[in-house]
């Protein structure tokens, strides 16, 4: 018998939606009995408000549909959502105006002389405001955020007593935490053509020919996996928070900001500490590695502007002189 044999798998089952609502009755929420009730009551409304008036079939069609929808509502559900939210969110974004520019100031009306065609741009509030270099992102709400990207441990591998381990550091983890923090597991597609194009470079510098024409094979089965397959890679981000209570006045805003920023460094410190203690390595991003994170997740798979100049950096060039100058 082996050490590990004495020690059972761990197994414990956590619902996907950490957030999911309590079991009311008959294994629904409060939500869909409210869903239930509202449909069934305007049903009962509609048929006695019809019945003798108008026929038993143009009331069927009439309250199928309704009936339908309601449960529709009340227990489907479409990419994580329920549909009765998904419905909501769809109303939001159908009157929201679809042209926005970065306006805190506000968008100033049109003058009373302008004839206006179609909607004026809306204010495009983002949940940044401004980036430090050292990678503390001050928010809208006047907190303070850390992005800490996280590697990935395998667990199905370990032996039962490792498993046991790792959960029981990842759990002394969570419970030392006095501040809320969100775990993020982003899928975005995998681009290899650096790497094709790196061993088909290398490829000319290897010192024996079989070497060489490996290396090209390799790099021909590369670029055909990734023009035959959707190549998919993860990333972890851990974001670190830290929000100042009660008002602060105008005076001490900047040193209230310094302060938030320093503690929810700290706090990604140790976070980095406590993960490399799971053998997961993480490092705390800075200033330009947060811009491209932003970046891509609200425009993903979209190509970087280039040539951005950096904060505090002068927007100038210089030009050579003319003729006529000289």
């Amino acid at each position: 018998m082996s050490i590990d044999d004495e020690y059972e798998p761990l197994v414990a089952r956590i619902p996907a939606d950490v957030e999911m609502p309590d079991k009311v009755l008959a294994g629904l929420t409060g939500r869909q009995l409210l869903i239930l009730g509202a449909t069934g009551g305007l049903v009962a409304w509609v048929y006695l408000l019809a019945q003798g008036r108008v026929p038993v079939v143009v009331i069927a069609a009439l309250l199928i549909p309704l009936t339908a929808l309601g449960f529709a509502l009340a227990l489907g559900r479409r990419d994580g959502l329920s549909l009765d939210r998904l419905a909501l969110h769809g109303i939001r974004h159908a009157l929201q105006g679809k042209v926005r520019v970065p306006a805190p100031e506000g968008i100033a009306p049109y003058p009373s002389w302008c004839r206006l065609r179609g909607q004026l741009p809306a204010p495009l509030d983002l949940p940044v405001r401004a980036i430090r270099q050292d990678g503390a992102m001050g928010l809208a709400d006047g907190g303070t955020a850390v992005l800490v990207q996280a590697g990935t441990v395998s667990f199905t591998l370990r032996t039962a007593a490792e498993q046991e381990s790792l959960v029981a550091l990842f759990g002394r983890w969570l419970n030392s935490l006095d501040s809320p923090v969100q775990i993020l597991i982003q899928s975005r597609s995998a681009d290899l053509s650096d790497l094709t194009t790196e061993l088909e470079e290398s490829a000319r510098d290897l010192a024996h020919p079989a070497l060489e024409q490996a290396a090209r094979d390799h790099a021909a089965y590369l670029d055909d996996l990734s023009r035959s397959r959707d190549l998919l890679t993860r990333r972890v981000l851990v974001v670190i928070r830290d929000q100042p209570t009660g008002e602060t006045p105008l005076h001490r805003q900047a040193r209230t900001r310094n302060v938030s920023a320093t503690v929810a460094m700290r706090r990604a410190e140790d976070a980095v500490r406590a993960l490399a203690a799971l053998g997961i390595g993480a490092v705390v991003l800075d200033a330009e590695a947060c811009t491209e994170v932003l970046a891509d997740s609200l425009s993903p798979g979209q190509p970087r502007l280039g040539g951005l100049s950096r904060p505090y950096d002068l927007v100038t060039r210089s030009v050579p002189p003319t003729k006529e100058a000289r």
